[in-house]
């Protein structure tokens, strides 16, 4: 396939300018070829200060990089050959998905997928009774330095991880949907799926989420309100160890993630499969739940 017409839904988040600047300008050092953000819809939540307040100036950026502004999903669903949903609300992703499955057009999916298992189920559901490719991910499995450590060869098999970050929360998307997202997909990223339960210990500055996989490994994520907001990780192999910090490449974790999202859009397989999406939501759900009572809940 040549140079795909990319549209986008959703211009009230960074990534949508950071996805359109590296796909659009061939000057960029790391430019992302094989398609062009050619045509958006700004449409955001009326109450989400988060959404609403960013729509004005990110649109007038991305329209800076030849993105042509439309008024609805349809328009950009019909017109375009793959779409990224950018939408930072994930209340609202279950309806827009709804809204452009029907057009066949593979779909990222940008974190978070959804805010519930229920919206989630319903969105795989649209997929397969419309055949159409779904994807989503968080960027932060894609960086660099992640990418090395789990490559490496001479330490032997994984047999845990802990993962940290800011863990920032918003009253719209619940508990650590909004931040907390990234650092649990570190974890996944790491020792895949498997989770089989989860225990949340919380305070006002702090959040330490600990799971134990099917096979008995354990992995934390642990996030910060306070002090430092650095992302990164401690993966513990059965001969040794090795600490990751997420910001120390040059290269953007967005643009290894748009490299995934071009060979999806081109027909590969989702590199994060759909069923372990749905399991995230689940795990961020029962964390949430665990959070609220103290208690292991299971996933």
């Amino acid at each position: 396939m040549g140079n795909l017409n990319i549209g986008m839904i959703g211009l009230d988040t960074s990534h949508a300018v950071a996805f359109t600047k590296l796909l659009n300008d061939p000057n960029n050092h790391f430019h992302v070829k094989g398609g062009k953000v050619m045509m958006a819809c700004p449409v955001g939540s009326l109450d989400f200060a988060l959404s609403y307040s960013r729509i004005s100036g990110i649109t007038k950026e991305v329209e800076q990089y030849g993105v042509r502004i439309v008024e609805t999903i349809d328009e950009v669903a019909e017109q375009c050959d793959a779409i990224l949903l950018e939408s930072v609300d994930g209340r609202v992703h279950l309806e827009q998905l709804s809204k452009m499955v029907m057009f066949n057009k593979p779909i990222f999916i940008d974190k978070p997928f959804c805010l519930s298992s229920s919206d989630a189920s319903k969105m795989v559901e649209l997929s397969e009774k419309y055949n159409t490719p779904i994807m989503s991910s968080s960027a932060l499995r894609f960086a660099e330095t992640l990418g090395q450590a789990l490559s490496a060869q001479d330490k032997g098999n994984i047999i845990g991880a802990d993962c940290f970050g800011p863990m920032e929360m918003v009253e719209t998307q619940p508990g650590y949907f909004w931040y907390g997202i990234h650092t649990i997909e570190m974890l996944y990223a790491i020792l895949g799926s498997g989770a089989n339960n989860v225990r949340t210990v919380s305070n006002q500055d702090y959040d330490l989420i600990i799971s134990q996989w099917e096979d008995g490994r354990i992995g934390t994520a642990r996030g910060n309100r306070k002090g430092n907001y650095n992302f990164g990780a401690v993966i513990h192999y059965e001969n040794g160890n090795e600490y990751v910090r997420i910001d120390s490449s040059s290269k953007p974790y967005y643009a290894s993630l748009l490299e995934q999202i071009l060979l999806f859009f081109c027909g590969a397989k989702p590199i994060v499969p759909v069923s372990e999406t749905l399991e995230i939501i689940r795990f961020i759900e029962a964390a949430n739940e665990s959070k609220v009572t103290g208690e292991l809940m299971w996933i």
